[in-house]
């Protein structure tokens, strides 16, 4: 039972970073949101808000690997659409009021060391995309664009309220993607 209260502050941690950002997310909001013993804030991240941020960066790094883990022998068209459909997904599920927790601690990072951990996982996420999508035959160098365009994107959703402007964004790189892989 224990692990799971900290697994459910976790994902609760990376729904708020997601939907507010860390100077939002408090100790108070994860409990009230995962219905988490007030006692667990210091058994299970006894470092302190600091901890928990770092984990849900983890987890939320995990996620997206995960999801494009399956793609091995996929082509870049796949991927691209792949990439683009978790973030679609994420703002669909959640009527365009969630983001990317990773990104959000990148725009006002509580701590170097949380700044150091988004950097890690956006260059894990940088990795695996570029390996697969070079390999699904588009050059070399396409996945940071991806990735900054993909959570621009996103941005542009939640400002907006509404799906048009990722839309947009992810034709654009579809579009491209077909057009340099033939």
């Amino acid at each position: 039972m224990a692990e799971g209260v900290r697994e459910r502050m976790i994902a609760g941690a990376m729904r708020l970073l997601a939907q507010q950002g860390p100077q939002a997310t408090s100790f108070s909001e994860v409990l009230k949101l995962t219905k988490a013993p007030r006692g667990s804030i210091y058994h299970h991240f006894p470092g302190g808000k600091n901890q928990l941020v770092l984990a849900a960066v983890d987890a939320a790094g995990e996620n997206a690997l995960r999801a494009l883990g399956d793609l091995d022998d996929a082509d870049a068209v796949a991927i691209t659409e792949a990439f683009l459909g978790m973030w679609r997904l994420l703002l669909e599920r959640s009527a365009t009021s969630m983001g990317c927790g990773v990104l959000a601690v990148t725009v006002a990072p509580p701590s170097d060391e949380v700044l150091d951990r988004a950097r890690d996982v956006f260059r894990s996420w940088r990795a695996l995309l570029e390996e697969r999508l070079t390999a699904g035959g588009m050059p070399a160098g396409f996945a940071p664009t991806l990735i900054a365009a993909a959570e621009g994107a996103v941005v542009l959703a939640r400002a907006e309220r509404g799906l048009e402007p990722f839309d947009a964004v992810a034709g654009y790189l579809l579009a491209h993607v077909r057009a340099v892989t033939g």
